[in-house]
């Protein structure tokens, strides 16, 4: 019975996780296939979409798991923050599993638009659910896209865990996912230009290969023929634990001592 009921619950949390990202996707993928297919809207609509889309991500699923919907916080959280390490597979190939259907959605909703500015499906309109090294335009290498990356992420998950951090100023039940919608907000805004601000594997790889099987053949390579696909998987893996393993190393020692501090759903032990 035991063993039965530890079953359903880890369903319930993949189910939770597989829904948070494709929530995400729904307004990420979505916003961008309206600014760069139809022309309305910019970046910083694109930036605040993709805020919004985590924080909505986050309330649909953070009762349930607290949210990761990116393969590197489930990994950061496994490294530091005790987080059991038999689900980390799991909830990253439910994460990717939703933002591959978010991505589907996405694409279908815009097929007609997408093919009528795009009708070879090029490079010019994969941005739309993939990202790509200086956004298909600037002169940023695969090399600078994997630094990129890397730092992003890592932004991203020192700022996560200090918001996480009951012994610190971590913001109430109710306020997190909106100041964590507000860091995504601010991240884009501040390094979208290099990479396109990706720094989650499950929210590249998923719409990339979604792309893919819905005509885009070279989904998996850069605008210089570069096999790109790997860099928004390494670069947020590396990125996010770095960050982690930082905030870890350099605050959290200094801090009070907090209550729960370092828990996670109890559901995650």
């Amino acid at each position: 019975m035991a063993v039965r009921l530890d079953r359903r619950g880890l369903a319930g949390e993949l189910i939770a996780e597989f829904a948070g990202t494709l929530v995400l996707i729904l307004f990420g993928t979505g916003v961008v296939a309206q600014v760069i297919a139809a022309g309305l809207g910019d970046h910083d609509s694109i930036a605040w979409a993709w805020g919004i889309g985590v924080a909505l991500g986050v309330y649909v699923a953070g009762r349930t798991t607290g949210a990761h919907i990116n393969p590197a916080v489930t990994l950061g959280f496994a490294l530091f923050r005790g987080f059991a390490w038999a689900k980390v597979v799991p909830y990253s190939l439910a994460q990717t599993a939703g933002a591959f259907v978010g991505a589907l959605i996405v694409r279908w909703n815009y097929t007609e638009v997408l093919a009528m500015v795009d009708p070879g499906h090029t490079i010019k309109t994969q941005i739309v659910f993939a990202t790509l090294p200086g956004n298909g335009t600037l002169p940023v290498s695969l090399w600078g896209g994997l630094r990129d990356q890397i730092i992003g992420t890592a932004i991203l998950m020192f700022v996560l865990f200090a918001l996480s951090d009951t012994a610190n100023l971590a913001p109430s039940a109710n306020l997190g996912p909106v100041v964590i919608g507000l860091l995504i907000v601010g991240i884009g805004m501040a390094y979208g230009a290099d990479a396109g601000y990706a720094i989650n594997p499950a929210r590249d790889f998923g719409p990339r290969l979604a792309s893919y099987l819905t005509g885009y053949a070279g989904a998996w390579r850069d605008q210089y023929g570069d096999l790109y696909f790997w860099v928004p998987i390494v670069g947020p893996l590396v990125g996010g634990a770095f960050g982690a393993g930082l905030y870890q190393a350099a605050i959290a020692p200094f801090l009070p001592p907090g209550e729960d501090r370092d828990a996670v759903k109890p559901s995650d032990a």
